[in-house]
């Protein structure tokens, strides 16, 4: 018999809003400046990864001084953070809130957990800082997703050990990184994500009995 699930823990991006657009944008204006190509597609194979590792996959193996890499990360970031000003409570993604006051109302701890080093402030800007009761970002860990340094970091912060909690993500990096840490996954979205626990095209078309019944 497996032990019961206390915990819900949320990757931020394509999960609970999508900033998707808003990271392509400022890594596009970016490249642009700098005469790298950089498409959508290549912009797919950053989801879920650190800012440093992203600006390693957008460069596709071409080496950068320490200097200037991390002079163009906080361009980027600048770029996005502009963007950021554009988010709203309706940026949530559909039934997201509802969700997360219906996982509240069971009795569950909520949690997120992002390798974004801006989450506070689009959960802010979402008006659902209040929904968690703890917070992991780009800050918290040294060790980016596909590691699961970052989630076992909220799940000591909510007091819930790995096999009591349940991830929930849409990139690969993040199931593998939840899987990694003993985690139960649910898989968000279209992209590769086949191999976590249950997978469902977003949060609002999942109800919370249904997660908790899954993950047995």
């Amino acid at each position: 018999m497996t032990n019961p699930i206390r915990a819900f823990i949320f990757d931020l991006d394509g999960v609970i809003t999508d900033t998707a657009e808003f990271h392509f944008l400022a890594w596009k204006q970016l490249a642009d400046e700098e005469d790298i190509s950089f498409t959508r597609e290549d912009n797919e194979q950053l989801r879920g990864v650190s800012r440093r590792e992203s600006l390693n996959r957008m460069l596709k193996g071409r080496p950068i001084e320490e200097a200037t890499a991390q002079a163009w990360m906080e361009r980027k970031n600048i770029y996005y953070k502009k963007l950021l000003h554009q988010i709203t409570p309706e940026h949530a993604l559909p039934g997201v809130p509802a969700f997360l006051t219906a996982a509240r109302s069971a009795g569950l701890k909520l949690g997120l957990g992002s390798a974004s080093k801006n989450a506070a402030e689009v959960l802010e800007r979402l008006e659902l800082t209040r929904a968690f009761d703890a917070v992991g970002d780009g800050y918290s860990v040294v060790n980016s997703k596909p590691a699961p340094d970052l989630f076992v970091w909220v799940a000591g912060a909510l007091g819930v050990p790995p096999n009591e909690a349940v991830v929930f993500e849409d990139a690969e990096a993040g199931i593998d990184a939840a899987l990694a840490g003993g985690f139960w996954s649910v898989g968000i979205g279209t992209s590769t994500i086949g191999h976590a626990h249950m997978t469902a095209p977003g949060v609002g078309s999942l109800t919370v009995q249904t997660v908790l019944e899954r993950m047995r």
